[in-house]
């Protein structure tokens, strides 16, 4: 097993390349972040962060192809994706840890 992390820019970013990475591999959605301050003293774009987990090769498979799918809509230094290969027991339990409630 492994974990996949991507962070972009746009909530409808994150959907559209998470859309593609799920259609491409067997991957599953742990979790979904904003990452954002409360208040609106930072003029920044919302930022957003899905941890999902599958086999190694099917997270490194839905992390590129997430990656390039990200680059329709943000730069490539908008775009932040990180692999965990063997995640240490319990590690997948903290990707659930998330602002949206995913069923399944």
């Amino acid at each position: 097993m492994a974990m996949g992390f991507l962070e972009v820019a746009g909530y409808g970013t994150a959907l559209y390349a998470m859309d593609k990475a799920c259609k491409a591999t067997d991957i599953r959605i742990l979790g979904i972040d904003t990452i954002n301050p409360k208040d609106s003293s930072a003029n920044i774009p919302l930022t957003v962060q899905v941890k999902f987990e599958g086999s190694v090769s099917d997270v490194k498979i839905a992390t590129q192809t997430a990656h390039e799918a990200a680059l329709r809509f943000n730069t490539e230094q908008e775009i932040i994706t990180s692999v965990i290969d063997n995640p240490y027991e319990g590690t997948s339990q903290l990707g659930k840890i998330t602002k949206v409630k995913i069923n399944g």
